[in-house]
């Protein structure tokens, strides 16, 4: 059974609920970022095997073109951005932080850039595996952050069924507006990539969960279902991290996914507004994800929105286009509670790169940075929305207990949402102990 809070709206127990930091930002249209001199095409832009390059140093390529092929199932291809000539392929920064091969493009100043590459298909009279051979071939992952191919979580195991699609509108992350922005102005190519998911998985119904501080979304998106009644909109609280699927699924419709399970086995499937929009624009003209909307925010930019960006744009360009202030900035890929800071400013923007924020903290004393003892005052317990024990974990990690963690609590059911670090009033980095303790029992069991 759902929760629901005092204003009716479906809901989770516990989380958080930290400043939105939404309201520039969700009202602006997105704009498009003009293209730079250079895009840097990293291989690796998925959860995955990487692409591998069907290009040569010095070979011309048009917009939209494939210059990298998929390396099995768990693996997408990659298209040209922009139209231009192939600089060469090397190892290059990604947000990751360790190099990797990437392609660079020149791109051609005089070129008009619109997309040569393409061939428009006939969506319905594909079989359902046709179409999600299609999907993979667009190179479409997921938008919303975590980069999974999108055909491999639109294929349902053989001893697996689902009835209901899942549609992830929340975008709960603060600062970030980019889906809020796409249900707004691209309503009617959503609910055709919601319609396609439905024929890849054989779901019969779909549930659109949009967090109530977006009612203008909500309208916009019921006004534009389909009058069979197989697509829905609901409302849930707004609070973090109400998009994580777990959660939206327990929230939504009341079941609750098995330790260490996936949605599949409740028979559910969940994809992001902004990745299912995106496929219902490129699918019907056979083309590939080359470019995506991210959000541009935090105090040190001068003119924050939502920017449609070619991929490989570097974040340094996109800085200099939209002004930034300050010197003693930090620079988040993504949303403040998940996303990865890094330092290069040659970092580009991929596919799954939702926002890029410039967070200045300049004048902060180190006192109000030090790690401080444990008090016991559970404030992340309270806040953990896997009712975990994170301050628990916390004490064996500095143990080094890492087996322990994972084998009697539970830490593999931790998704790294960040609430317990963001409440800890000792500043304990918690959720950066667990990344470390899963990545060291990674290690062991490899």
């Amino acid at each position: 059974m759902s929760l629901f809070n005092l204003f009716g709206r479906p809901s989770f127990n516990h989380g958080i609920h930290p400043p939105s930091n939404k309201t520039v930002t969700g009202k602006t249209p997105i704009r498009r970022l003009p293209f730079p001199g250079m895009l840097v095409i990293p291989l690796n832009q998925h959860i995955g095997k990487p692409a591998i390059p069907i290009v040569k140093k010095g070979e011309e390529v048009v917009r939209g073109q494939p210059i990298a092929k998929a390396d099995g199932f768990v693996s997408v291809p990659i298209h040209a951005p922009a139209t231009g000539r192939i600089k060469g392929i090397e190892l290059m920064p990604t947000a990751q932080g360790r190099n990797a091969p990437s392609i660079l493009l020149e791109v051609y100043e005089g070129a008009t850039q619109e997309v040569l590459w393409g061939e428009e298909q006939t969506i319905g009279d594909m079989s359902d595996e046709a179409l999600r051979q299609a999907i993979q071939n667009s190179g479409m992952v997921g938008l919303g952050g975590a980069a999974f191919p999108s055909h491999v979580k639109l294929t349902i195991p053989d001893d697996k069924s689902v009835d209901t699609l899942v549609v992830n509108g929340c975008e709960c992350e603060p600062y970030l507006s980019c889906d809020h922005r796409m249900m707004l102005e691209h309503p009617r190519p959503l609910m055709r990539g919601i319609r396609y998911a439905m024929r890849a998985t054989g779901t019969k119904q779909a549930v659109i969960g949009i967090e109530d501080n977006k009612m203008d979304a909500v309208e916009t998106l019921r006004a534009n279902l389909p009058r069979d009644g197989s697509i829905s909109v609901e409302a849930v609280e707004t609070k973090y991290p109400q998009g994580s699927e777990k959660m939206l699924i327990k929230s939504l419709l009341g079941r609750e996914v098995p330790a260490g399970g996936i949605p599949a086995e409740i028979g559910v499937v969940v994809n992001n507004v902004g990745t299912l929009a995106a496929l219902g624009q490129l699918l019907p003209k056979g083309e590939g994800l080359i470019e995506r909307v991210i959000t541009v925010a935090g105090p040190g930019v001068k003119h924050p929105g939502n920017y449609l960006v070619p991929l490989g744009t570097s974040i340094g360009f996109v800085l200099d286009q939209v002004g930034y202030e300050g010197s003693e900035t930090e620079f988040i890929l993504g949303g403040p509670m998940m996303g990865p800071a890094v330092s290069a400013l040659d970092t580009p923007v991929t596919k799954g790169t939702s926002g890029l924020l410039v967070l200045n903290e300049p004048n902060i004393e180190a006192e109000t940075l030090r790690i401080w003892p444990c008090i016991r005052c559970a404030r992340c317990v309270d806040a953990c929305p896997m009712h975990l024990n994170p301050s628990h974990l916390g004490l064996l990690a500095a143990k080094r207990k890492y087996e322990t963690m994972a084998e009697e609590f539970h830490l593999n059911d931790c998704f790294e949402c960040g609430s317990c670090s963001y409440v800890c009033p000792s500043n304990i980095p918690l959720v950066q102990y667990f990344r470390i303790a899963k990545a060291i029992n990674r290690e062991q069991a490899a």
